[in-house]
């Protein structure tokens, strides 16, 4: 049976400084690597870690849980929607390399979660999305108090 996988994005500076490092500490090469993004797919415990070149370093992208297929996404979406979750939904959408099944939550204090399956790989980075964008700076604006 094929499991759910937890999912951490990170931001880094340096990503080869970062790939070296994460390299060493996990014991393993990344599975993907982009000029301006890596990928570890780590076995146990089931992790993915991503990092993302961008943002304040050091600070958390965004977390998600990979789940095996499309029924899986769509089963914690259909939940997602009866619990009144706001969200975002997006299918067949590309970003990070990847094409996904995908829907986006916050947590309570702002925090961008990304519910996901992996339909393929992809060479693109990410389709510009706009709606995305305002679904997390939304947040981040309101946490933030409107300022800074």
């Amino acid at each position: 049976m094929a499991q759910n996988t937890f999912h951490v994005a990170l931001y880094v500076k340096d990503l080869d400084a970062a790939i070296a490092r994460y390299t060493k500490v996990l014991g393993q090469e990344p599975a993907k690597v982009r000029h301006d993004y890596a990928k570890f797919e780590i076995a146990d415990p089931p992790v993915i870690l991503s990092l993302n070149v961008g943002g304040d370093p050091g600070q958390v992208s965004h977390l998600g849980i990979r789940y095996p297929g499309t029924g899986d996404v769509a089963s914690e979406l259909a939940r997602a929607k009866r619990e009144g979750i706001e969200l975002l939904e997006q299918k067949g959408t590309t970003c990070c390399y990847a094409k996904a099944d995908k829907f986006w939550i916050r947590d309570a204090d702002g925090m961008p979660w990304e519910m996901y399956t992996l339909l393929e790989d992809a060479e693109a980075e990410t389709a510009s999305d706009q709606q995305l964008r305002r679904f997390l700076d939304q947040q981040a604006t309101a946490t933030r108090g409107g300022c800074c």
